[in-house]
């Protein structure tokens, strides 16, 4: 499947302002790095993935629509699926854009 178009558009238009942000096809989806960190991506299995702080998965596992990255059978603590009806409205969508954008602004440039 690929990524949600629509969804990419409105990842987009969220962060055009921030400065050093880059697009590159990854993982199936579309991802959006700030400094050569990625931040979130459109993803190609629907919703979104979004790195957070390692420290925070558990807590923002709370959220609904939330689940664990899972990469070859291993969750993955720093980043997070959250699905469609996770990120329905902008608002939604906003907040998850500004967790994975102030994660990646604080990570060294690549």
């Amino acid at each position: 499947m690929a990524y949600d178009e629509e969804l990419a558009y409105r990842i987009r238009a969220l962060l055009a302002t921030e400065c050093g942000l880059d697009e590159k096809t990854m993982f199936g989806g579309l991802a959006f790095l700030i400094n050569g960190n990625m931040a979130v991506a459109a993803s190609g299995k629907g919703g979104i993935m979004v790195r957070v702080a390692p420290e925070e998965t558990e807590t923002l596992l709370e959220y609904p629509h939330t689940r664990p990255m899972v990469m070859s059978g291993r969750e993955t603590r720093g980043w997070l699926r959250v699905d469609d009806a996770g990120i329905a409205t902008d608002r939604q969508l906003s907040r998850w854009i500004a967790i994975g954008s102030d994660f990646a602004r604080k990570l060294p440039p690549k």
